[in-house]
């Protein structure tokens, strides 16, 4: 089946296809117009990859994972590759959720702060960690010049 199809069948596009395969996730035969040609197991294997992604794995580490893949869902029966590579995106997540829930407890200041000063004195407190406060533009810099 040609890509069109492929992608019609999993509701995946054809770019994202192109993407898996740079990845060296999904393969794929060329014709001798160039076309790629895909068989019937791409289909399960696109299911496979897309449960993947959505469960955080990135597409690294999904090349480690998809030997062991049984089925749509998939199931991993057996793969200590598989298990190191949940356990690493386990540790960024848990990471990611620390940072997040940090910058939850700063904005929750902020927002207590401007309630209780009115709005009529920012920065709401000086002792604020400056790595939630962003840059002093006390100085009139505007803040389109600040580097992201």
């Amino acid at each position: 089946m040609r890509i069109g199809e492929l992608g019609r069948r999993t509701g995946v596009h054809a770019h994202q296809l192109r993407y898996y395969e740079a990845q060296g996730l999904l393969e794929a035969e060329r014709r001798a117009n160039g076309y790629r040609e895909y068989d019937e197991s791409a289909v399960l294997r696109v299911k496979q990859i897309r449960h993947l992604l959505g469960a955080g794995l990135s597409s690294e580490d999904i090349a480690y994972v998809l030997p062991c893949a049984v089925g749509e869902t998939p199931e991993l029966p057996g793969c200590d590759e598989l298990l190191s590579a949940m356990r690493s995106r386990l540790r960024r997540l848990d990471d990611q959720l620390a940072g997040i829930a940090r910058s939850r407890s700063a904005l929750l200041d902020y927002i207590d702060a401007a309630e209780r000063v009115g709005g009529e004195s920012y920065p709401p407190f000086a002792g604020a960690d400056p790595a939630f406060t962003g840059p002093d533009l006390s100085d009139g810099t505007d803040r389109k010049n600040i580097p992201a």
